[in-house]
């Protein structure tokens, strides 16, 4: 099992020099755990593909510790400083051009002239970034394909060894992956809902086209494949009752919940079958728990996971498309 540090100046200074050997690193942001290495270190960073098990033409995103970093190795344009300028550091990427001579390996691109950059706001994170002195690409500390970390623990369950030494920083703020949009063409292209919604993005650009699916199996993002952020278990998505042998992902308010031949939701599923991502509706509330709660309900014993219906709307748009991914949505929904 892979070691599970208190991100201590000590330990933070270990990693980094642990990331200047080309070892791998993983690290807390304000999203999920990130599975690190040094983004200009080409075999660090195809030992990440081999850690997780991922298609190499699945793009990573590299992690910056401000505006200035980025510049050395992507191309911004005004939108991207707007953007930098009000969302960094946060939850927000931006696919940009590759400069010319930039040092990060080609395979953080899976072949694309775009590098996906992002500034996280987790401290621990900044702070291994500035330590190293060099950009970090991280995608999510978890097997390909499976539900995304937000604890040390879901890190070590998934991968094993294969996480190198695990930074503990707290359970994930924000608990989804970041916004990623592709702003290397003239219209801004929203290709996944996160923190940053796309009310948001809109306010500020103007027209953000929306293309959440990947084309022909080549995601210009990481996160565009159907089938992603799986759990073991399957889910059923917008669940007006229980079946026996389910357990429950819940949101807001369970009077009317029943369990299909009798009997409400509540008070006959079994304990730890039921779990309510915001009793009160909110939100914020629900995407910082949906995949710890998916992790948690995956290991119940139960057949399937019901999960009631999230509005689609602000944040809703994001959880709803991750839940879509786990179910390995047979149809793509409606997109604006």
């Amino acid at each position: 099992m892979s070691l599970i540090v208190q991100a201590t100046p000590e330990a933070i200074a270990q990693a980094a020099e642990r990331l200047r050997a080309g070892a791998l690193v993983t690290l807390p942001t304000e999203t999920v755990y990130g599975l690190g290495a040094d983004a200009t270190n080409d075999r660090a960073v195809a030992a990440i593909f081999e850690a997780k098990g991922r298609p190499t033409f699945n793009p990573v995103i590299v992690h910056v510790a401000n505006r200035a970093q980025a510049e050395e190795i992507v191309e911004f344009d005004i939108r991207a400083r707007l953007l930098a300028e009000l969302f960094w550091p946060g939850p927000l990427t931006m696919i940009l051009p590759r400069k010319p001579g930039s040092a990060v390996s080609l395979l953080c691109s899976a072949g694309l002239p775009t590098i996906a950059v992002r500034c996280p706001s987790h401290p621990v994170a900044r702070q291994l970034i500035a330590a190293l002195g060099r950009p970090i690409a991280a995608p999510s500390a978890n097997a390909s394909g499976l539900l995304s970390p937000t604890t040390p623990q879901h890190v070590a369950q998934s991968l094993g060894e294969k996480a190198g030494m695990i930074l503990a920083g707290g359970k994930a703020a924000v608990g989804l992956e970041s916004t990623v949009i592709d702003l290397s063409g003239d219209v801004a292209v929203l290709l996944r809902p996160g923190g940053v919604t796309l009310d948001e993005l809109e306010m500020h650009l103007g027209e953000v086209r929306v293309e959440t699916e990947a084309v022909d199996d080549k995601p210009k993002s990481p996160g565009q494949l159907l089938k992603h952020y799986a759990p073991r278990t399957p889910l059923r998505l917008h669940a007006v009752d229980v079946a026996v042998g389910e357990a429950l992902l819940a949101f807001g308010s369970l009077k009317f919940m029943g369990m299909q031949g009798g009997g409400f939701a509540k008070q006959k599923l079994p304990d730890g079958w039921l779990l309510n991502l915001s009793e009160t509706g909110d939100l914020n509330e629900a995407a910082a728990n949906v995949f710890a709660m998916l992790h948690t309900l995956d290991g119940c014993g139960a057949k399937t996971i019901a999960v009631m219906n999230i509005p689609d709307t602000g944040l809703g748009l994001a959880i709803n498309d991750r839940l879509k991914r786990a179910a390995g949505a047979q149809e793509a929904s409606p997109q604006k």
